[in-house]
């Protein structure tokens, strides 16, 4: 994983992101519905929910539209009927790139995507086509900007806990899982006073693919067409990104 700090793209891309403030609020309201209708709609049993509801009321989120995203996954409130898709397809230079959508209008959505795709030097493939080129992973991070987290410390509670792995980059640590250990070691860490930026079970790469400026930069064309869509939830993709 050293040299591939996801923490680190996402940090990288945060500002462009943050910047579509008209779409956040459904964003993480997609959120909060995937992780309640996958783990259930209490948050103190699903931490994947408790964290994606932190995240929307650090973007002040109001409760009422948290509480109506859990219900409407529960099934205890009518509203739009959401359906998960993932494409799968290749960008320019044979990058590989996974899409989850989560939509109340699967054809609009495909056209969308499709088009995205074609504008940008890509073209979708079949299901399957490239999922084989990716892991599975819980992943979590748990900032140290101060320096105050010990490193032998954390690992060995980590460990202790069930991750597989934890990396130490700059002013975080990165602890990797397996997707069953996930639950566990979140509530180990929260039990122990660990404060955690992010969790997930997420695609991880096998391979990078490395690319020429040119097609570089479609590549990044590609990603903020998809991430301009709101449907998009995650775009997953194996381009070694430089700063």
């Amino acid at each position: 994983m050293a040299g591939h700090s996801k923490w680190k793209n996402i940090q990288r891309r945060k500002n462009a992101q943050d910047a579509k403030k008209g779409k956040i609020f459904m964003r993480h309201a997609k959120d909060i519905y995937l992780a309640a209708k996958a783990g259930g709609g209490d948050p103190t049993t699903n931490a994947t929910l408790r964290l994606t509801i932190d995240k929307a009321k650090a973007d002040n989120m109001p409760n009422d539209n948290i509480d109506r995203a859990i219900k409407k996954a529960t099934g205890t409130l009518d509203g739009a009927n959401y359906e998960e898709i993932t494409y799968e397809g290749y960008g320019p230079g044979g990058v590989a790139v996974i899409v989850n959508i989560l939509t109340d209008n699967k054809n609009r959505t495909a056209a969308e995507v499709r088009h995205a795709f074609k504008k940008n030097g890509g073209n979708l493939g079949e299901n399957g086509s490239v999922s084989f080129m990716f892991d599975r992973k819980g992943y979590i991070v748990i900032e140290n900007e101060d320096g105050s987290i010990d490193e032998d410390e954390i690992t060995l509670e980590a460990i202790e806990a069930g991750a597989d792995d934890i990396v130490v980059e700059d002013g975080a640590y990165e602890i990797y899982t397996t997707p069953d250990n996930y639950d566990a070691v979140c509530d180990y860490l929260r039990n122990n006073d660990y404060e955690l930026a992010d969790a997930e079970i997420t695609l991880f790469p096998q391979t990078y693919n490395t690319l020429p400026e040119e097609d570089q930069e479609k590549m990044m064309n590609l990603i903020d067409a998809l991430e301009d869509n709101e449907d998009v939830q995650d775009i997953h993709h194996n381009l070694e990104e430089t700063d």
